[in-house]
């Protein structure tokens, strides 16, 4: 069995966003470990041992990783990817577009699409862009 899980990196809001994402989305956050608590993270300035080196967010058999960046690496942002979530039912889509899409930017509104009975695209206040679909496939 192979398993693709996404791995996102922030610059100093990991655990911010974790907990976000629990509420917007459900599921236990199963992880959120801090650098200070980390071996072999000695080199970690004092002001960022607190941030998060590895954090995960269990969701329906399915997990979301991340980290907060390396203080020696600049960062750079999210680019270039989006994060794709699909839920049967479209009340539920709609519920985790709005959550997500609170201090977020709407790329593309909530509404029909020919895939799916609905979707819509947001980048959320940290700056991971979603897809939402929602309901049954058209084909």
């Amino acid at each position: 069995m192979t398993t693709l899980t996404p791995y996102l990196i922030f610059d100093g809001h990991c655990e911010e966003a974790f907990r976000y994402y629990q509420q917007a989305l459900g599921g236990q956050i199963g992880m959120l470990l801090p650098f200070g608590d980390s071996p072999g993270c000695e080199d970690i300035p004092e002001h960022w041992r607190d941030k998060i080196m590895h954090a995960r967010l269990e969701l329906d058999g399915q997990q979301l990783m991340a980290s907060d960046r390396h203080p020696a690496i600049p960062y750079e942002g999210i680019k270039g990817s989006h994060l794709a979530l699909a839920y049967d039912d479209v009340a539920r889509a709609k519920q985790v577009f709005d959550a997500l899409a609170d201090g977020g930017k709407v790329e593309m509104p909530f509404g029909e699409a020919f895939w799916v009975e609905r979707f819509g695209m947001l980048v959320d206040r940290f700056g991971v862009a979603w897809m939402i679909n929602g309901g049954a496939p058209k084909f």
